[in-house]
């Protein structure tokens, strides 16, 4: 326990002094949301890989892995890695060429310029509020590791993680979340490394490593697990993976980190080293399977209620395939893990809610015309106080938080990912997209999902599609609702002259 506090308090210094740069580096609202443009490709790459690799992926996803088995990775590791890595490819050049054009700051900035709506981009900064979901993800997660690591309660946990990070956003936004993830990113490469090394020997052994899972269950060696309630299926594991892979680029914190350098060249750059680093991360759930050959289920229990719980399947792992003192420095690097994605958060959704939907709901109201400065000044502000806010509504729904916290985040970020692709993607590649079109798309699909995933087991008794996934239903909704929006988009403006500023 003593290593474990000695080294959390290295990290926390080196955190807090590489906040304490951002902090020097930001001068105004613009600096804070997306930096000046002069970050290095290999920085923004790193981030980027940090910012994907998540809580989710270092402490959540391997829960997954040990229940569903091949099914779970293939959808988890390979299906969700390919779809993402290629949309991350299509968009990043175009989206930072037109964001650069229209001085974009955030994701619904640069739709409302792209489409001349401050209402569509209003639309887009409410529904960047299901990030909250994935906030409450992350950050129970880090709760779970830091309570095996540092024997904290749950709430003296959430109190640290959350002031923590919060303070050093609040101080250095996007410069504090580069520099703070580019340390987290490098730790995070080296436990990946030693986590994925340490089931080798599994390989070698003389039950073999795949004879040894199916000797516990058949199924866990099975490219489509019929026993699963969420991977029992080719659409649940490899279309519904690859799709919404594909979706959650459009995520703010990912693809706005196109933003962050001034040049495709740079952007080129910064996508090769992210890539790379980003495959590496897809294979962490691998150690999944290690944890179900080494590890009984009844071993991986809740403190508190005495039964069996997957989120807390990688902390297991980790203390019984590592001697004390490396597994402190793992679950340390666990913690920046969440940490790295947590930052990345903080600052879209605080930036995203001030300037995208706070301010233009003061204009609405206030009809004096404040000067450029002036707005920016007070987004800066807004942006600030919005951070403790959601700090505070973090912390309240952790205290009791949801039984899979893997699912509850996916439900939110999956919604908000199939709103954003229409504009997103129809912005990209058409050159004057049907806006109305768009807003259909983005309201139906975010509506389907959402219905799907809370009804669709009800109303539809008979089809047999794991609407428990998040994954599914996202993807139903995408194949239904946005891709045919994308479509007609793309046929109507070929037809459809460039349109001078709105005025809605």
């Amino acid at each position: 326990m003593t290593l474990a506090w000695i080294l959390f308090l290295i990290y926390m210094a080196g955190t807090t002094w590489l906040g304490w740069m951002g902090f020097r580096k930001t001068k105004n609202f613009g600096s804070f949301a997306i930096g000046t443009g002069d970050l290095h490709p290999f920085v923004v790459g790193i981030t980027l890989a940090s910012s994907v690799a998540s809580a989710a992926t270092f402490i959540i996803n391997p829960g997954f892995v040990y229940v569903h088995g091949l099914a779970g990775f293939m959808h988890l590791g390979v299906s969700v890695g390919l779809g993402f890595c290629l949309m991350l490819v299509v968009l990043s050049f175009r989206f930072r060429q037109l964001g650069a054009a229209s001085k974009a700051l955030t994701m619904p900035h640069w739709i409302a310029n792209h489409y001349n709506s401050k209402n569509f981009g209003m639309f887009f900064a409410l529904v960047n509020l299901f990030a909250l979901a994935f906030v409450v993800l992350i950050v129970g997660g880090l709760s779970i590791v830091m309570q095996q690591l540092l024997g904290l309660s749950n709430v003296a946990a959430l109190i640290l993680i959350l002031t923590f990070v919060t303070g050093y956003v609040f101080l250095g936004g996007t410069y504090a979340h580069v520099f703070t993830n580019t340390l987290q990113g490098s730790l995070m490469l080296i436990v990946t490394v030693l986590i994925i090394g340490s089931g080798v020997h599994l390989f070698f052994s003389d039950a073999g490593f795949f004879s040894q899972l199916a000797a516990k269950d058949a199924n866990l060696v099975k490219f489509i697990n019929p026993a699963s309630n969420l991977f029992n299926d080719v659409f649940s594991i490899y279309v519904s993976g690859f799709l919404i892979g594909a979706a959650l680029v459009c995520q703010p914190h990912i693809l706005t980190k196109a933003l962050y350098v001034k040049s495709d060249k740079a952007v080129r750059q910064y996508l090769i080293y992210g890539i790379i680093a980003i495959a590496l991360f897809f294979l962490l759930p691998f150690a999944g399977f290690y944890a179900a050959i080494t590890i009984p289920a009844e071993q991986i229990v809740d403190a508190t209620t005495g039964t069996f719980r997957q989120d807390l399947v990688m902390t297991m792992y980790v203390k019984t395939a590592f001697p004390d003192w490396l597994f402190t420095f793992i679950s340390v690097v666990l913690l920046a893990a969440g940490m790295s994605t947590l930052d990345g958060i903080l600052v879209s959704l605080s930036t995203i809610t001030a300037n995208d939907l706070l301010l233009p709901l003061i204009g609405k109201f206030n009809k004096n015309n404040a000067s450029e400065d002036s707005l920016m000044a007070n987004a800066y502000r807004l942006s600030h106080i919005i951070l403790v806010v959601i700090a505070i509504v973090a912390f309240l729904i952790c205290l009791n938080p949801p039984k899979l916290l893997g699912i509850f985040g996916q439900v939110g970020v999956y919604g908000m990912a199939v709103a954003a692709v229409p504009p997103l993607v129809s912005g990209v590649l058409f050159r004057n997209p049907a806006r109305s079109v768009m807003w259909l798309a983005s309201i139906a699909g975010l509506a389907l999902h959402f219905l799907l995933y809370f009804f669709g087991k009800q109303w539809f008794p008979g089809v047999n599609l794991a609407f428990a996934n998040p994954g599914v239903t996202a993807s139903l909704a995408l194949i239904f609702c946005v891709l045919p929006g994308i479509v007609i988009s793309g046929v109507l403006s070929r037809n459809q002259q460039p349109k001078p500023v709105a005025v809605d």
